[in-house]
């Protein structure tokens, strides 16, 4: 941590200053678009009511949901209601991004007085896709809708979005070339609790990737492998099955379907590469879990291919797993086994889980469905460690730089001039 140089909120003045305030809020959401899981919102309190206590006005923006996760692209709305339960003190919320109405909310703003503006990810500029083809830079961001807007109406930026850290959007790195930033506690407590597994983890290091969203998991295998810090990964989720395919196992047409269906099976050249590279360190499941006629079916990999909607790992690969995390000495997770908000199929992540929190090696957990997942089969605290990263959290064990952390370092180099 001494080597990462941030301001910290206590080196600047809020006292009457209007704050533009970056949290990372996205929230699990089960099908009723009703929030599910609170980890993210409870960890944002501490800089809220250090906010709060320093008179500021406070704006809020944040993000929910994504084009790669488009159903859980809702307005935010609900996570006003949470932090106004939470505080004791309203959060008021206003369904517009930066436009006029969002304006005039903020210039409206008194002291103590806290509001959160519209999902950000409504604004073509915050979404993944126009991050991975337009490719701006931080400066390069300043005419950008979001930062024209919202800038000149405030006299400090405040980020403790760690969970988004990895994103190169405006909300994440440009408004720091304007105005005054700080980072909030969560972010420095992230930065140091995954300081400590990146640079001296207690071997064997394994980690249990799943999930369906696998583009997190396949961002950092090259970067884990190649500088063998990972002793060993296990593959679940849809992960699992990318590796199926890519040892030139048939998975069936339904669940191949379903992989071009959401255009993953990009991800099936990398996975050989990997298998071919590192065949002693990646674990692919032996088993899967179908439903037929209303109960839960098992079949093994060698009896595949089979036209099924292939949900969960099988017992045969739980059992598998179980062994590698009974004798590891840091456990890295992130993503379920399986759709364990089904019954069905939630033994996978459920035994896996059950595992984790017994298991004597450190462990490490991030993401917000992978957090959902935990508390409902475990204890948290039998967690050693929950972050609420993803994305950010995996990229930033892997050693690559974060935009988020390089565009706070910047900001920190200008207000020391």
């Amino acid at each position: 941590m001494d080597d990462l140089k941030i301001t910290p909120m206590s080196e600047l003045d809020f006292n009457n200053k209007k704050v533009l305030l970056r949290l990372d809020i996205n929230s699990p959401i089960d099908s009723n678009k009703k929030i599910v899981n609170e980890n993210r919102i409870k960890k944002s309190l501490p800089t809220l009511e250090y906010l709060i206590k320093q008179n500021a006005k406070i704006a809020i923006i944040a993000h929910q949901g994504d084009t790669l996760d488009y159903q859980n692209l809702i307005p935010l709305k609900e996570h006003a209601e949470k932090l106004t339960g939470l505080l004791g003190r309203e959060v008021k919320y206003i369904d517009d991004v930066c436009g006029y109405a969002a304006q005039e909310a903020v210039n409206n703003l008194k002291a103590g007085e806290l509001i959160i503006l519209g999902n950000v990810r409504y604004l073509c500029e915050e979404i993944s896709t126009f991050e991975n083809a337009v490719k701006l830079k931080a400066d390069e961001m300043l005419d950008t809708y979001l930062v024209r807007s919202l800038a000149p109406l405030f006299d400090v930026y405040v980020n403790d979005a760690f969970a988004a850290a990895h994103r190169n959007c405006p909300s994440m790195v440009a408004f720091q070339e304007l105005l005054p930033s700080a980072a909030g506690d969560l972010m420095f407590n992230e930065v140091s609790a995954l300081s400590k597994v990146m640079t001296s983890p207690a071997k064997p290091l394994i980690f249990v990737l799943g999930g369906a969203k696998i583009s997190d998991a396949f961002g950092m295998m090259k970067q884990v492998l190649e500088n063998k810090s990972a002793d060993k990964i296990l593959t679940t989720g849809v992960t699992g099955e990318i590796f199926l395919l890519a040892k030139g196992i048939n998975i069936g047409k339904t669940k191949m379907k379903f992989i071009k269906d959401k255009s993953l099976e990009k991800f099936i050249k990398p996975a050989k590469e990997y298998l071919e590279k590192y065949p002693d360190k990646i674990e692919i499941p032996s088993d899967l879990a179908f439903e037929k006629k209303g109960l839960r079916e098992e079949i093994c990999i060698e009896h595949l291919p089979a036209d099924e909607m292939f949900m969960d790992i099988g017992s045969q690969t739980i059992s598998k797993y179980k062994h590698e995390i009974e004798k590891a000495g840091t456990i890295f997770v992130n993503g379920p086994a399986g759709v364990y908000e089904n019954k069905l199929f939630a033994k996978g992540t459920d035994k896996l889980w059950q595992s984790i929190a017994k298991a004597k090696g450190y462990s490490v957990i991030g993401g917000g469905d992978t957090v959902s997942a935990a508390a409902k089969f475990v204890n948290l605290e039998d967690i050693d460690y929950v972050c609420t990263a993803g994305g950010a959290m995996v990229r930033f064990l892997s050693g690559k730089k974060l935009p988020l952390i390089e565009a706070m370092e910047k900001a920190y180099t200008n207000y020391k001039k």
